[in-house]
């Protein structure tokens, strides 16, 4: 499998193959009566069709999606953040789709990245050298 980016461009062709993946992940092990408190899957193509964010796919040799992540960038003073604002699918089941986002990235000028994520996903990124940082708490007024 490979790691493709996917141009603005064609982010509406696009939409219909990834939509599932990338709900499925902002969904999984979320409370059902509040899913993402900042943001949902509608949110997700509005920031991807503007510009904001950025669609990658993990496709196989056939061209078949098997996995969708959006990546918000973020400068800061010392480091340029590709922060995974959703995931979903099989992109990062292997040290090979890790290592070509990572790589992926770095041509973008990458030279941190961040996720949010349960604690089986921040396990999993684990095995891929991520290292937890900080615990997310949240409070709605």
């Amino acid at each position: 499998m490979r790691v493709a980016p996917v141009c603005t461009d064609y982010v509406h062709q696009t939409w219909p193959k990834v939509k599932d993946f990338l709900l499925a992940g902002i969904l999984e092990g979320a409370d059902t009566a509040h899913p993402n408190s900042v943001y949902n899957i509608d949110h997700v193509l509005g920031y991807l069709v503007s510009g904001e964010w950025e669609l990658i796919v993990g496709v196989d040799d056939d061209n078949i999606i098997h996995g969708a992540a959006t990546v918000a960038y973020i400068n800061y003073p010392l480091h340029r953040v590709a922060f995974v604002t959703s995931l979903g699918g099989k992109l990062v089941c292997s040290r090979d789709t890790v290592s070509q986002l990572k790589e992926f990235l770095k041509l973008r000028g990458v030279t941190m990245m961040h996720a949010y994520g349960r604690e089986s996903i921040s396990r999993l990124w684990q095995r891929h050298n991520f290292k937890p940082r900080c615990t997310l708490l949240e409070l709605q007024l």
